[in-house]
Protein backbone atom coordinates (compact mmCIF):
# COMPACT_ATOMS: atom_id res chain seq x y z
CA UNK A 1 0.00 0.00 0.00
CA UNK A 2 1.32 3.41 -0.96
CA UNK A 3 -1.40 5.61 0.54
CA UNK A 4 -4.70 5.56 2.41
CA UNK A 5 -7.79 7.68 1.91
CA UNK A 6 -7.91 10.78 4.08
CA UNK A 7 -10.79 12.84 2.71
CA UNK A 8 -12.68 13.80 -0.41
CA UNK A 9 -12.28 17.47 -1.36
CA UNK A 10 -14.86 19.35 -3.41
CA UNK A 11 -13.94 22.60 -5.16
CA UNK A 12 -16.69 25.17 -4.69
CA UNK A 13 -17.66 28.82 -4.32
CA UNK A 14 -19.06 28.62 -0.77
CA UNK A 15 -17.34 26.04 1.45
CA UNK A 16 -19.39 26.85 4.56
CA UNK A 17 -22.72 26.56 2.72
CA UNK A 18 -21.83 23.17 1.24
CA UNK A 19 -20.43 21.83 4.52
CA UNK A 20 -23.71 22.70 6.24
CA UNK A 21 -25.77 21.04 3.46
CA UNK A 22 -23.68 17.86 3.46
CA UNK A 23 -23.56 17.76 7.25
CA UNK A 24 -27.36 17.82 7.37
CA UNK A 25 -27.57 15.24 4.58
CA UNK A 26 -25.00 12.77 5.97
CA UNK A 27 -25.01 13.62 9.67
CA UNK A 28 -22.17 15.28 11.49
CA UNK A 29 -21.39 18.85 12.36
CA UNK A 30 -19.83 21.14 9.81
CA UNK A 31 -16.54 22.79 10.75
CA UNK A 32 -15.17 25.96 9.22
CA UNK A 33 -11.38 26.33 9.34
CA UNK A 34 -11.38 29.63 7.46
CA UNK A 35 -13.52 31.29 4.75
CA UNK A 36 -11.89 29.12 2.09
CA UNK A 37 -12.05 25.71 3.79
CA UNK A 38 -14.85 23.83 5.57
CA UNK A 39 -15.56 20.16 6.17
CA UNK A 40 -17.88 17.60 7.72
CA UNK A 41 -16.99 14.25 9.30
CA UNK A 42 -20.07 12.06 8.78
CA UNK A 43 -20.52 9.23 11.30
CA UNK A 44 -18.79 6.12 9.96
CA UNK A 45 -17.75 7.89 6.76
CA UNK A 46 -14.85 9.63 5.14
CA UNK A 47 -14.31 13.35 5.76
CA UNK A 48 -15.90 15.51 3.07
CA UNK A 49 -14.06 18.83 2.69
CA UNK A 50 -14.86 21.93 0.64
CA UNK A 51 -12.33 24.41 -0.67
CA UNK A 52 -13.06 27.72 -2.31
CA UNK A 53 -11.89 28.12 -5.89
CA UNK A 54 -12.34 31.16 -8.14
CA UNK A 55 -13.83 29.43 -11.18
CA UNK A 56 -17.46 28.25 -11.36
CA UNK A 57 -18.41 24.61 -11.84
CA UNK A 58 -18.52 23.71 -15.51
CA UNK A 59 -20.04 20.52 -16.85
CA UNK A 60 -20.81 17.19 -15.26
CA UNK A 61 -18.79 15.81 -12.35
CA UNK A 62 -16.18 13.22 -13.27
CA UNK A 63 -16.64 11.69 -9.81
CA UNK A 64 -19.77 11.49 -7.69
CA UNK A 65 -20.90 9.94 -4.42
CA UNK A 66 -23.47 7.14 -4.22
CA UNK A 67 -25.33 7.41 -0.92
CA UNK A 68 -27.20 4.39 0.45
CA UNK A 69 -30.74 5.11 1.66
CA UNK A 70 -33.67 2.95 2.75
CA UNK A 71 -36.31 4.88 0.78
CA UNK A 72 -35.09 6.72 -2.31
CA UNK A 73 -38.16 8.95 -2.90
CA UNK A 74 -38.32 9.99 0.77
CA UNK A 75 -34.57 10.69 0.86
CA UNK A 76 -34.79 12.71 -2.36
CA UNK A 77 -37.59 14.81 -0.89
CA UNK A 78 -35.58 15.39 2.30
CA UNK A 79 -32.43 16.28 0.33
CA UNK A 80 -34.45 18.74 -1.78
CA UNK A 81 -35.79 20.36 1.39
CA UNK A 82 -32.16 20.98 2.44
CA UNK A 83 -31.38 22.73 -0.83
CA UNK A 84 -30.58 19.81 -3.14
CA UNK A 85 -32.22 19.27 -6.50
CA UNK A 86 -33.49 16.14 -8.26
CA UNK A 87 -32.11 15.55 -11.74
CA UNK A 88 -34.58 13.62 -13.87
CA UNK A 89 -36.86 11.00 -12.39
CA UNK A 90 -36.48 8.04 -10.11
CA UNK A 91 -34.74 5.17 -11.90
CA UNK A 92 -35.66 1.55 -11.09
CA UNK A 93 -34.27 -1.76 -12.32
CA UNK A 94 -33.98 -5.35 -11.08
CA UNK A 95 -31.25 -4.36 -8.58
CA UNK A 96 -33.00 -1.42 -6.93
CA UNK A 97 -33.61 2.28 -7.41
CA UNK A 98 -31.60 5.49 -7.59
CA UNK A 99 -32.17 9.21 -7.94
CA UNK A 100 -29.57 11.57 -9.36
CA UNK A 101 -29.34 14.75 -7.27
CA UNK A 102 -27.39 18.01 -7.21
CA UNK A 103 -26.15 19.82 -4.11
CA UNK A 104 -26.70 23.61 -3.82
CA UNK A 105 -23.72 24.30 -6.13
CA UNK A 106 -24.69 21.73 -8.73
CA UNK A 107 -22.38 18.86 -7.73
CA UNK A 108 -24.03 15.56 -8.64
CA UNK A 109 -24.60 12.66 -6.25
CA UNK A 110 -26.92 9.66 -6.26
CA UNK A 111 -29.32 8.35 -3.65
CA UNK A 112 -29.31 4.57 -4.03
CA UNK A 113 -31.64 2.07 -2.40
CA UNK A 114 -33.61 -1.11 -2.65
Amino acid sequence: MIARQSQIVVDCASPARLAVFWGRLLGGTSAHRDPGWSYVDPPGGLRLAFQRVPEPKAGKNRLHLDLAVDDVPAAAEAAAALGGECVGGLMRDEVGAFQVMRDPEGNEFCLVGP
